[in-house]
């Protein structure tokens, strides 16, 4: 069984050589369920298929939700773990099974916790939102996501990493008329008519905004360029994928409204094809600030998206922490700093029996 009250870089290698790539996270599921079960006192414990759940009741005057996912990308001959020196090398060392080390090991071993504590440990994050358990959660079991703050495992590289980066994907097309390449002026050609739409990009000047003393640093992309017929066609259709990712002040319409602001003028239409949410920091509301505090204002930016804004949706906020380098999540030599482990546990400790 896994061992909650031993040193959590111990149990971060346990439960690194638990095998769970996404959408195959039964049995660390059930490991994690009967280590709750068995280690923990003054938890109610729910399973929901792949996802456990764990809450006190204590009456306490505010509620701090630790999630974590339990799934990882596809291994690349990557497990079992081992150290190398200071690092935990291994699949999902650092996203994130580092950061669920921390949050099952304080479980267990605070007595007397500040605030009442809830746990979601949840399967499916790492491929398409549609089977990310949280949303299923969100919508059958409700309540369990109730909190004052919300407490993300993402790596963080120790750091607070408030709210998050919205993102959307515009197709930006342009139309012509085809035809024979040889007679190439009785055609009009619609991939030169990308030529000031990538022009427009390459001009570009992201927008920096603070918010809550957290800088984010907006950016226009070209990520896909599609067009073509054969090479003797003149080309009638064109288009450039533009991934926006925007900072959380502004929503997602408003993004896409200053995205096809960005190409006004020119001949072409915008398509908005997927979307995401950012989330505020909210660093200002009481348990959020308490936990600034405790990590010595030890505070940045989110780069890029998670789940912190399904609770920002909820009103609820949501900052980014755990011990892992979110460069090294994925990677073939994916690999955790054992002492941000042993830091991260401290400041949270810290935190939850304030």
């Amino acid at each position: 069984m896994l061992d909650l009250h031993g040193d959590p870089i111990a149990l971060t290698a346990a439960l690194v050589d638990i095998p769970s790539v996404s959408r195959d996270e039964q049995r660390i599921a059930d490991e994690v369920e009967a280590a709750l079960r068995a280690q923990t006192t003054g938890f109610e414990i729910l399973r929901t298929g792949n996802s456990v759940l764990a809450r006190t009741n204590r009456g306490r005057s505010s509620r701090v939700l630790l999630a974590g996912h339990l799934d990882t990308v596809p291994i690349a001959d990557n497990l079992p773990s081992h150290y190398d020196g200071d690092f935990l090398y291994g699949c999902g060392t650092s996203d994130m099974k580092a950061g669920d080390a921390v949050f099952l090991h304080l479980a267990a071993t605070i007595a007397e916790p500040a605030h009442d504590l809830t746990l979601i440990f949840y399967d499916c994050e790492e491929i398409e939102a549609e089977f990310n358990s949280l949303g299923r959660i969100e919508s059958e079991l409700p309540d369990w996501l109730a909190a004052d703050v919300a407490i993300l495992g993402e790596p963080t590289g120790g750091y607070i990493e408030a709210g998050c980066q919205g993102t959307i994907r515009v197709v930006v097309s342009t139309a012509g008329t085809r035809a024979h390449s040889a007679r190439s002026w009785m055609g009009d050609n619609a991939i030169h008519k990308l030529a000031p739409v990538l022009a427009r990009l390459a001009d570009y000047q992201p927008r920096s905004v603070d918010i809550d003393g957290c800088v984010y640093r907006e950016g226009l992309s070209a990520v896909r360029v599609d067009g073509g017929v054969a090479g003797n066609v003149i080309p009638d259709a064109a288009s450039v994928t533009v991934n926006f990712r925007f900072a959380p002040d502004r929503s997602v319409e408003q993004a896409f409204a200053h995205v096809v602001e960005v190409f006004d003028g020119l001949d072409v239409t915008a398509e908005l094809t997927d979307r995401a949410a950012g989330a505020l920091p909210g660093l200002h509301q009481p348990a959020a600030a308490a936990l600034v505090a405790a990590a010595g204002g030890a505070v940045r930016a989110k780069y890029g998206w998670t789940d912190v804004s399904r609770f920002a949706a909820l009103g609820i906020p949501a900052v980014n922490f755990g011990p892992g380098d979110p460069n090294l999540a994925h990677r073939r030599d994916e690999r955790v700093q054992t002492s941000l482990i042993t830091e991260g546990t401290d400041m949270l400790r810290k935190y939850l029996s304030a």
